[in-house]
């Protein structure tokens, strides 16, 4: 380049201004950093008033194309040092600490589990890891919830992974009208039903879901019909399958469950019937919570004939009802009262935990067991299996069980 016709700050003005006919052009930036030190001993920066530096670094700013906080830092280090030197960047940046093993792992995880939350997820990989002694899981447990959800965006995880009608109020004298207070003891259930799609005005199978408030406890069931002759047998095997006795069955406004069968049958066990207030919502939220995260996402919405129950109920019995009690996290409220007065619920990560892990953590645990059931009995169950291939057997045998069902029905038409 050919600046050696500006000598004064005058004609630097004219530059400026355009009216000077030099042009000035740099090719690259060691000679920019070369030209910067040059011009600024040229013209004595040091020396130079404070309106006479604004004009020069306008100038610098002008030639070089670099920005006036660049061209500050070039003038800064200058009057510093004497000197503008060009420091290369070296590094490559940030390390990755996940390795494509442990995103094509989470992808495996996700698939198995039906994609639960970043915390449910982030706990199954600790307890790979720490209970069930996994070590391809080790950098897994140690991830934070948000960078999960980051690696669930990632190209290599997205590559290898390729609504409900308002129930009518009905007049009941059947059943208590309140909300059940447990006390922080398990056996006081929440049960509800989902309905597996009609086709042609033909009704599907239909879900019993009953889950204990305290420790989550899950047990789900299906029957042909809501009807006494289905409903009554389903119940009472149902209530046999939570560890602990149960001594509270909450409902909402149902007829299926408010009425003189279901009364009978539960004043014969010695449990309560309670049944959901109006304007509260919240008094069966915990089971409906359960029929979007555990029956729609694992069953969906179509049409299922019901002379697939027992089939059903076999899959349930086998793999879902164990999946979900003794391999699946789940979020555990602790209520806050602020300085106000008002009580608000917190999930904290600390409290995730499995149901069954839940019921044995509560106090005087053993004295809830059902007569004949040990810890160590269930113990057996809960680790019989990792998290995973607990999750992939049920999977396994979820395709299976569709598949059937379907083939069935296509032959059938």
């Amino acid at each position: 380049m050919n600046d050696s016709q500006l000598k004064t700050l005058e004609q630097v003005e004219r530059f400026l201004e355009g009216t000077s006919g030099i042009d000035i052009q740099l090719s690259n930036k060691s000679e920019r950093y070369a030209w910067v030190e040059t011009t600024l001993e040229q013209f004595v920066y040091q020396r130079l008033s404070r309106d006479e530096r604004g004009i020069m670094l306008r100038y610098l700013v002008k030639v070089s194309g670099y920005s006036r906080q660049q061209v500050t830092r070039l003038v800064c280090q200058y009057m510093r040092t004497g000197h503008i030197i060009r420091r290369q960047r070296t590094t490559n940046g940030f390390q990755s600490r996940y390795t494509r093993a442990d995103i094509l792992l989470l992808a495996e995880m996700d698939k198995r589990h039906s994609d639960l939350s970043g915390p449910a997820t982030k706990k199954l990989c600790e307890r790979a890891f720490l209970l069930f002694g996994q070590k391809e899981y080790e950098r897994l447990a140690t991830i934070s919830v948000s960078h999960l959800y980051n690696l669930r965006q990632h190209k290599i995880y997205l590559r290898h992974r390729q609504k409900f009608g308002k129930t009518t109020p009905v007049q009941n004298s059947i059943g208590e009208r309140r909300k059940p207070n447990p006390q922080g003891k398990p056996g006081y259930i929440r049960i509800d039903t989902v309905h597996q799609g009609d086709l042609d005005g033909i009704k599907g199978v239909y879900h019993i879901n009953a889950i204990d408030e305290v420790t989550q406890f899950e047990i789900v069931s299906s029957v042909e019909k809501i009807t006494d002759r289905y409903l009554i047998p389903t119940l009472e095997v149902m209530l046999s399958q939570f560890p602990f006795v149960i001594k509270g069955f909450h409902a909402d406004n149902g007829s299926e469950y408010i009425n003189r069968q279901v009364a009978a049958m539960l004043n014969r066990l010695l449990i309560t019937l309670t049944k959901s207030r109006p304007r509260n919502s919240n008094d069966n939220a915990l089971v409906e919570s359960k029929n979007g995260s555990v029956i729609r996402k694992l069953l969906g919405h179509m049409h299922i004939p019901q002379q697939y129950a027992d089939l059903l109920n076999q899959f349930h019995n086998e793999h879902l009802n164990p999946y979900v009690n003794y391999h699946r996290p789940c979020f555990f409220p602790v209520t806050v009262t602020d300085s106000r007065g008002r009580q608000k619920r917190r999930y904290p990560y600390e409290n995730m935990m499995t149901p069954y892990e839940r019921f044995k953590s509560l106090r005087d645990a053993k004295s809830y067991l059902r007569k004949g059931l040990t810890f160590e009995i269930l113990d057996a169950i809960a680790f019989a299996i990792t998290d995973n291939l607990a999750a992939e057997k049920m999977q396994t045998a979820r395709r299976k069980l569709f598949k059937t069902i379907f083939e069935q029905k296509n032959r059938a038409a």
